[in-house]
């Protein structure tokens, strides 16, 4: 569809108020009812229908009455849309002439306020020259129904999302200005087409440099997946520039090592047909990355380090899935709580050998014929720890001096003392929750039948 701009002259706030209801209301419907259009616009005096006569007479609305009355937007109206919301942002005043023509994608010049010149890619997928983008792109992901302004407008973003990426990250790529709905606004490169140039001062510098962009893209996880003589910008410099980036694939996806065969297959077919290199040994081998006798080598995809770079998670590029993400995110949580266990298990450790310390001065100061040494004050100290980490029954009860006089054997005094050592860290990884006894509902609170409890435990004590 052309895109006449002069049209706009002559749309008010009206036409626009009542396009805009239009867009909103194809959000959750493929063909937009009239009784909804006009609610949505909210003009007085049905003026609303008014205005669907006149932009039915530009082309900016298709009107539909197969099941019920009613309308959807053209390309023309979505290419209006966004022009009106990129003339309001001070982005540019002016459009020029077309420039380029794709299969899914128009391009044209566009003014600023003080007379520079940028381009503006108007996305319009749906072509009947490219219409498997179903299986050819990934946009829909898990959806099922689209339309194919939804889909331009998903493709302007992500082109518009690698497009910053890579200009950041140094790459030959042009400057991303801003995007709205399925437009993208750039710099305009001045150059031409690959395909278009017959001749070059040095063509083995070019190719070489191609196949360095190639290279390059893949240690940063990214493969164009379209690179070829038509995706190529050459200045009068010789200087490359890559365009058309919504194809781009992650080098983890299932196909990217044919994705990136293949697009050094159409630069080593190019060259080696339009500037008459030798490069046919090296087109046959494409299962090797062994360098030519001359010095230049074919690339191999996995002779290539990916860790230079992870745009491919960041840009959530196709092929690098969620599942991926997720597993990286549990690699890295697993670091975490192992740093943190190991911690834990010293801390641990440390206070198991003071509560065992504490219990064996405890129960040595009340042995008969035992010292410990130290004074009194503390040996106290050590009595009022021991009593404050055991958190059981038993440490908080009084010892009977009676009982306390009778001879142990060491291997029973090893045994009780792990028993209790075991039931303190239980307690204090708990929460320092003492544990109940099982006949505690026969006397709630008795101290005596603590005391006995107490002592059947510790009988030997």
């Amino acid at each position: 569809m052309k895109l006449d701009v002069n049209v706009l002259r002559y749309l008010s706030k009206d036409d626009f108020r009542v396009l805009t209801a239009v867009e909103m209301g194809m959000r959750n419907h493929e063909i937009v009812p009239s009784e909804l259009v006009d609610r949505i616009a909210s003009l007085k005096h049905g003026g609303t229908y008014k205005v669907l006569k006149n932009l039915l007479k530009h082309k900016l609305v298709h009107h539909d009455s197969s099941k019920y009355d009613g309308f959807r937007l053209t390309y023309l109206g979505y290419d209006f849309l966004a022009i009106k919301t990129m003339v309001n942002r001070g982005v540019f005043t002016a459009v020029g002439r077309q420039i380029g023509v794709g299969k899914e994608s128009d391009i044209f010049e566009v003014a600023k306020e003080d007379g520079s010149i940028l381009a503006i890619k108007l996305h319009r997928l749906g072509r009947t020259s490219f219409r498997a983008v179903k299986s050819k792109r990934d946009y829909l992901r898990h959806r099922r129904s689209f339309n194919w302004l939804y889909l331009s407008r998903l493709a302007a973003l992500k082109e518009f999302s690698f497009m910053k990426a890579l200009e950041e990250h140094g790459f030959p790529v042009p400057n991303a200005v801003e995007c709205n709905r399925h437009c993208v606004v750039m710099s305009l490169i001045h150059g031409y087409p690959l395909v278009q140039v017959r001749e070059l001062q040095s063509p083995e510098v070019v190719f070489e440099r191609i196949l360095g962009l190639i290279v390059r893209l893949a240690e940063h996880g990214l493969i164009h997946c379209d690179f070829n003589e038509f995706n190529i910008m050459i200045d009068d410099e010789e200087k490359i520039t890559m365009i058309d980036f919504p194809q781009m694939v992650s080098v983890s996806h299932r196909n990217a090592q044919m994705y990136f065969d293949r697009d050094v297959d159409c630069i080593l077919k190019f060259f080696s047909k339009r500037f008459n290199l030798s490069l046919e040994e090296q087109i046959d081998n494409t299962d090797n990355s062994e360098e030519d006798s001359e010095g230049s080598s074919r690339p191999c995809f996995s002779s290539i380090s990916k860790s230079v770079g992870f745009l491919d998670r960041e840009l959530a590029a196709s092929g690098f899935t969620r599942k991926e993400q997720d597993d990286m995110d549990k690699f890295v949580k697993e670091e975490k709580d192992q740093d943190q266990c190991s911690e834990d298990e010293e801390d641990s450790a440390g206070m198991d050998e003071t509560i065992v310390r504490d219990v064996v001065s405890l129960h040595l100061l009340d042995q008969p014929g035992h010292t410990v040494e130290g004074n009194e004050e503390e040996i106290k100290e050590n009595r009022q720890s021991c009593e404050g980490q055991l958190s059981e029954p038993c440490c908080e009860a009084h010892f009977n001096e009676d009982e306390s006089e009778e001879n142990v054997n060491d291997t029973e005094l090893v045994k009780s003392l792990n028993k209790q050592r075991r039931r303190a860290i239980a307690a204090v990884h708990r929460g320092g929750k003492t544990i109940a006894s099982r006949n505690s509902y026969k006397d709630k609170g008795g101290r005596s039948s603590h005391n006995s409890k107490i002592q059947k435990q510790l009988g030997s004590w």
